[in-house]
């Protein structure tokens, strides 16, 4: 199984690229500049024992320690006042972000249930990629016994493309397992 690197996309995808949409220059070939973790604590605001999960979960999955966002106003019908941690995010760049991007697509994908494949509307009109797991089950680091309060996790890969077709193209590259468009199975 071939680890992927900064130095093989440098050296086989981004000229395969280069070549596809007939640029000039290597800069114009789109690249990843980070990969956001991101935990929303909606249904365990007020319960330190979620929090303190979601944190562990992430601190395990991503390799770092997360970091508490905070509510910037106060809205009484959530019940949720100014400087309260809503969320939790983790960022990632260099080697890391690349260890996450090969786990992501060799592990995490294959481990979702009933997963046939990415949509296309996974991708914006940016070219970012972005995708919402429902358990963080879907990760080796979490085992199913530990995972006591289960939680989504939204992964966002924030890439210089310019359209969403070159957004397409990268992450086709880059061996994101899309879904093929049979008229049957499209998402």
């Amino acid at each position: 199984m071939i680890k992927l690197t900064s130095e093989m996309y440098r050296k086989e995808i981004a000229p395969a690229l280069k070549e596809k949409f007939g640029w000039s220059n290597v800069n114009q070939v789109p690249v990843i500049k980070k990969v956001t973790l991101n935990v929303g604590l909606g249904k365990g605001l007020k319960d330190s024992r979620f929090t303190d999960a979601v944190e562990a979960t992430l601190t395990r999955i991503a390799g770092q320690k997360p970091v508490k966002t905070l509510a910037k106003k106060s809205i009484a019908t959530f019940k949720i006042r100014q400087g309260m941690p809503v969320g939790m995010i983790v960022t990632l760049r260099g080697k890391r972000m690349w260890a996450f991007i090969d786990k992501l697509n060799k592990v995490a994908f294959p481990r979702v249930r009933d997963f046939r494949g990415i949509g296309e509307s996974a991708i914006d009109k940016a070219g970012n990629f972005s995708y919402g797991f429902r358990e963080q089950l879907a990760f080796p680091e979490v085992g199913a016994d530990e995972a006591e309060i289960p939680h989504g996790v939204q992964v966002t890969i924030t890439t210089t493309c310019r359209t969403q077709k070159e957004g397409l193209a990268l992450f086709t590259a880059l061996g994101f397992p899309f879904a093929k468009k049979d008229g049957k199975n499209n998402k």
